[in-house]
Formats: structure tokens, C-alpha cells, sequence
């Protein structure tokens, strides 16, 4: 399953200048350090590339929401991480577009990297402004764009969609990667395919559920949306967060179910028959685990149950293939991260099983797990959002504007 876009490797880029779009939006301690550098370790193979073709590599991201410019959300920090992986200076400037930029870029030697500061420092950028993303080509002095961040390429902003228009733009090494493993995972799986669904709201993967109901083998809801699923089965959830207003889109999703496995929709579609609750979201609270149908009305449910874990892992043993998108409880907190865990560990000790491993907490939590950083599993995305919208068969706007494949 050929990638459909040109990449680095099929367009003359040796000695070039080059604009990359990396996603250098990691996570941050509370004194500004970098909590997780997952994301500029996965552009590594792009970057080291360019270099070894002797460019001149810009790099341009984004890092957090600023409200303007802010000196908390510079990317300061990743220049310097980024430098410390490649063994070699990086030049970082404090300006996104202009005279500044220019000349940094115009006096830098032929082969190097240099960073820019926060795109998102300019509101321009969100607004996928065309101005905005001609300075940025120009100042760049790029011969040719590079996106290689996969984290926001579900997103129409500047730096994704406007700057395709101004540089013949092509992807990374990172892009190609994550749109073939995703595409492939979701299309033409080793079979069983097993998917487990986890995670807060049920509407944030509706697609992805539609999606996999022809293709997927079971589906294992757990997280909070396992919640939704068992109030609209009739079960109380006591001061649990669910969805009440999503009758419709499950109603929908068992329709589909029942009409690829008949009767057998709830060994398809498998839910939690025990639960891990607690009085209240906190750290202090003790894992106490009930039936399903035994919550009372100030009970909280932050986990699944030890039999469902059981279960659970009874049939991940047997995949082939596992898709993972969404924490299975509230596995910020150790006593109800033991699904979340069971599942990780299960998958990290069977090298046998292609394990996908999508969305921003799913990944924070496996990397954070994992002593490998996230080595033990075959694939963990470095996009949220744009995991779940390419799994949901949509079409991502900053992967979509760019050259096509020569066929």
C-alpha cells in the first residue's frame, strides 16, 4: 500500500533550503522544562536525513495556546533537545518571519538546522492566512517544504494548508510513516484484529467505531466511555461522567454491529461487567471494584473491574493486530490505572501483536509506562486528533494539499 504523496526521498532536495513543519508541541514540567520529548525524538529521522543531503533545514512549530507572545511557550527548550539528539549546534531565533530571520537563515553554513520561534505566537497562523505563509516562505529562502508534523496535519492553519500554496511541498519521513502503519492497520489488518476504545467521549470516536465494525474482529469499550455505553444499556452510573445525549450514535453503532454478527452483538461489541470506583476523582481514593449494576448514586466509576480486565486480555492474547485509542480509566491516578497498565504490559511482552497505539493521553500514558519510551509497542502515533480523524477514513487537509505520487 503505496504512499500517495511525494516525500523526501523522490524530489531532488540535495543542498537545498528546506522548510519543515515539525510538531514540537510536548508536554511541559511546571518549571518549563520539557516533561516528554516523544515528538522531537520522532522527527529525528527526517531531519538527520535532510542532512545527510547537505540542506540547510528551517524548522517551524507550534508549542501550546499562546495568547500572543508568551516566553513560557518558546521553543527555545526543543532547539536545545533537538541539538542534544543530533550531536551538533542548532540555531534558534526569536522570530517567526522577518529581517531577523532572513538573515540568520541567509548567514547560517549551507548544511545546518535552525529553528524558529512559536508559530502560534502569531494569530495569523490559526487563521491559515495566505500573507502569513508567503512571508514565511519567503523569510525561510526555502526551495521547498517539508511536512512532517503529523500531529496537526488534521488542521487548515498556515503552516499545514496556506504554505503548500507558496513552496512545492512534499512529506517527511515521520508522515509517511504514521498515514502508511494507521492506513494500513485500519484497511488490511492480520486478522483478529482487536480494538480497544477508551477515553472520555464516545463523540470524539464515533468515526473511528463506524470504521472499524466492518473490519475489526471485537471491540473492547472501556474508559469513560464504557459509562455511556452502559447508561444507554439501562445501567445506573451514579455521579460517573457519561454522555446522556448520544442515544442516537449508539443506537446507530449497534444497528451496524448487528448487522455484521447478528445476535451476537455483545460478543462483538464487549463492555465492562465490573467496574474500579471511587467517592471522588482523587489519588487518596481507594480501588474498591463492583458489578456493573451495583453502583450506588454517589459512586464514581474510574476504571474497569478485575474480571473485565480479564477478559480483556484474554482476547488481546489471541490478536493479531491491536488498535488502542483511549485511556481505559483515570490513569493519571495509580489506583485506577491498572487497565491502562495490564494492557500496556500484554502488549509491550508480545512483540508477535502490530499494536497501534493512538491518542494524545494514550500516548502519554505508554510513554511514561514503557522503559523503551515507547520502543515495546509497533506504533505509537505523535497525533491525537489527527490518529483519530485518519482512523475515522477522513481526509487530513495538511497531508492531502501536497504533491501527489508519481505513478
Amino acid at each position: 500500500m503505496g504512499f500517495f504523496k511525494q516525500t523526501i526521498t523522490t524530489v531532488p532536495l540535495h543542498g537545498q533550503t528546506v522548510l519543515v513543519r515539525a510538531d514540537y508541541n510536548v508536554p511541559l514540567n511546571d518549571d518549563g522544562t520539557i516533561a516528554d520529548d516523544f515528538r522531537i525524538r520522532a522527527s529525528l529521522p527526517t531531519i538527520k536525513k535532510l542532512l545527510k543531503d547537505g540542506c540547510k533545514v528551517v524548522i517551524i512549530s507550534h508549542l501550546g495556546r499562546p495568547k500572543g507572545r508568551d516566553p513560557k511557550l518558546s521553543l527555545e527548550p526543543a532547539a536545545q533537545r533537538l541539538a542534544e539528539y543530533l550531536g551538533e549546534p542548532v540555531r534558534f531565533v526569536d522570530q517567526t518571519i522577518g529581517d531577523k530571520v532572513r538573515m540568520a537563515i541567509k548567514r547560517a553554513p549551507k548544511r545546518c538546522v535552525i529553528v524558529l520561534e512559536n508559530l502560534r505566537f502569531d494569530p495569523r497562523e490559526e487563521e491559515n492566512d495566505e500573507g502569513f505563509a508567503k512571508q514565511l516562505a519567503h523569510d525561510s529562502g526555502a526551495r521547498y517544504f517539508v511536512q512532517d508534523g503529523f500531529g496537526v496535519v488534521h488542521r487548515a492553519h498556515a503552516s499545514t494548508s496556506a504554505i503548500t500554496m507558496e513552496l512545492p511541498s512534499v512529506a517527511g519521513l515521520l508522515i509517511e510513516r504514521e498515514y502508511a502503519t494507521i492506513t494500513h492497520a485500519m484497511k488490511a489488518p492480520k486478522h483478529p484484529l482487536v480494538a480497544v476504545m477508551g477515553g472520555a467521549k464516545v463523540a470524539d470516536k464515533i468515526g473511528v467505531i463506524k470504521e472499524l465494525i466492518p473490519v475489526a474482529d471485537t471491540i473492547i469499550i472501556a474508559g469513560a466511555m464504557a459509562n455511556t455505553f452502559l447508561a444507554y444499556k439501562g445501567y445506573k452510573m451514579g455521579k460517573s461522567i457519561y454522555e446522556p445525549d448520544q442515544t442516537q450514535t449508539l443506537g446507530d453503532i449497534y444497528a451496524a454491529a448487528h448487522k455484521k454478527v447478528g445476535d451476537n452483538v455483545d460478543k462483538f461489541i464487549i463492555l465492562p461487567t465490573d467496574l474500579a470506583i471511587g467517592k471522588a476523582i482523587d489519588a487518596n481514593q481507594s480501588r474498591t471494584v463492583v458489578a456493573v449494576d451495583g453502583l450506588n448514586d454517589d459512586d464514581i466509576a474510574l476504571d474497569i473491574g478485575d474480571q473485565s480486565i480479564e477478559k480483556m486480555i484474554t482476547l488481546v492474547d489471541q490478536a493479531k493486530t491491536v488498535i488502542w485509542n483511549g485511556t481505559l480509566g483515570y490513569a493519571t491516578l495509580p489506583n485506577y490505572a491498572h487497565a491502562s497498565a495490564r494492557l500496556a504490559l500484554t502488549l509491550a511482552t508480545h512483540p508477535d501483536i502490530t499494536s497501534i497505539i493512538g491518542g494524545g493521553d494514550t500516548a502519554d500514558f505508554v510513554l511514561n509506562w514503557d522503559a523503551k519510551k515507547g520502543g515495546s509497542f509497533t506504533h505509537v502515533s505523535t497525533g491525537g486528533g489527527a490518529s483519530l480523524e485518519l482512523m475515522a477514513g477522513k481526509k487530513l487537509p495538511g497531508i492531502e494539499s501536497l504533491l501527489d505520487a508519481k505513478h
